[in-house]
């Protein structure tokens, strides 16, 4: 398993050719509390940076970018009636979606959690 982060303050875990994303505890805290998440269709194709989900909050509506290009196989529905997840647990039950990747390439390319890290900390 792979976790990896983008600058937009998305990270991504990748299991075999299944992709879970979310947004970060860092863009978590960013927003405040979350009190609606807008999740993607299941089926959906979608490429690296496409807008794939928005999500509310007290502060601000933001979108949410795929970390990497596939289809849209699975959302987290539990988000939908408790939008709070996302602050509560954002880099772990508080996914938003899952993608069957069709470029694992792209994640490569992307920061690892000590490169994120060094990244926030200079923002």
């Amino acid at each position: 398993m792979t976790t990896k982060y983008t600058k937009d303050h998305e990270w991504v875990r990748v299991e075999g050719n299944i992709a879970t994303c979310g947004i970060t505890a860092y863009a978590a805290e960013q927003l405040g509390d979350v009190v609606f998440v807008e999740l993607p269709k299941i089926g959906r194709i979608v490429s690296q940076g496409d807008e794939i989900a928005v999500v509310e909050s007290v502060k601000a509506a933001s979108d949410v970018y795929a970390p990497v290009s596939g289809e849209v196989f699975d959302v987290n529905e539990a988000l939908v009636e408790a939008p709070e997840g996302v602050n509560e647990a954002a880099e772990t039950s508080g996914w938003f979606t899952k993608l069957k990747l069709t470029d694992p390439g792209e994640v490569d390319e992307m920061m690892d959690r000590a490169a994120y890290d060094q990244y926030i900390a200079g923002l």
